[in-house]
């Protein structure tokens, strides 16, 4: 098992996850933020790396990935950082990104890294699931990552529950078919599909993310799922010029 596995079998309730890309806002920050992060309360962290057409994102992380491939941030330049990874953090590692960075890199390269630097999972919204299937899935678990799938609202139940056989962790409940970076509002609608998505009684827990930007927002997904996952609101709120301080005072609001 690893530690994001480990996570979901001991805690099914109030997970923070934090995402937020590396090499932003400063090239050599990735890994004093995954720091500052942990020690403030956060449950596992998505660090993304940076893609030129990142698609599913809204202006905020869109801005920051443009800023951190300015500074330099590369898949290569991210494992270097990460090698001192598990020597400061202890708690689960996501890496999330598009699927032709990773293919640059060289599928079973890239997940060869992530074992040997311990990241434990990955998200990557534009990969496949047949692909992933077909292709990728022996060699993500024969290095212990598992690969996180997303639903959103369209998705139908039989490809739920083919997700579901494929997820050994949790599965990435997008709460509107939209970019990053919106404002969650849990109408009777999206009440409505995070219900549908319980009921269905999956092997696999479900996270919530894509609009949850502070504790209200965070506390009501939470009541549908084990946890929810901040991402544009969090890198909106880094202050340059004091970052560990804005991290603190971000994350104190969510957890006290």
């Amino acid at each position: 098992m690893n530690r994001l596995q480990q996570l979901f079998k001991t805690q099914q309730k109030g997970l923070l996850s934090i995402y937020y890309t590396a090499g932003y806002p400063n090239l050599n920050d990735t890994l004093k933020i995954a720091e500052t992060l942990e020690q403030c309360g956060a449950d596992f962290l998505e660090i993304g790396f940076p893609y030129s057409d990142p698609v599913a994102d809204g202006p905020v992380i869109q801005a920051s990935s443009k800023e951190a491939l300015d500074n330099g941030m590369t898949l290569p330049v991210l494992f270097e950082q990460l090698k001192e990874l598990r020597q400061k953090v202890t708690i689960p590692i996501l890496l999330m990104g598009y699927v032709n960075v990773v293919l640059q890199y060289g599928v079973k390269e890239f997940c060869k890294k992530c074992q040997e630097v311990g990241v434990d999972g990955c998200i990557i919204p534009d990969l496949p699931m047949y692909e992933y299937e077909e292709m990728y899935q022996t060699t993500f678990e024969t290095y212990g990552l598992s690969n996180i799938f997303l639903v959103t609202p369209q998705t139908s139940e039989e490809r739920i529950r083919k997700i579901d056989g494929l997820s050994n962790a949790f599965i990435y409940l997008v709460s509107s078919a939209a970019t990053t970076g919106g404002n969650l509002s849990v109408s009777e609608r999206s009440a409505a599909y995070f219900k549908r998505v319980a009921d269905m009684q999956l092997k696999n827990p479900f996270v919530i993310g894509f609009g949850i930007s502070d504790k209200e927002t965070f506390d009501a997904a939470t009541q549908y799922a084990s946890g929810a996952i901040i991402g544009s609101a969090f890198v909106k709120n880094m202050n340059k010029a004091d970052l560990e301080g804005s991290i603190k005072s971000f994350m104190k609001q969510l957890r006290g």
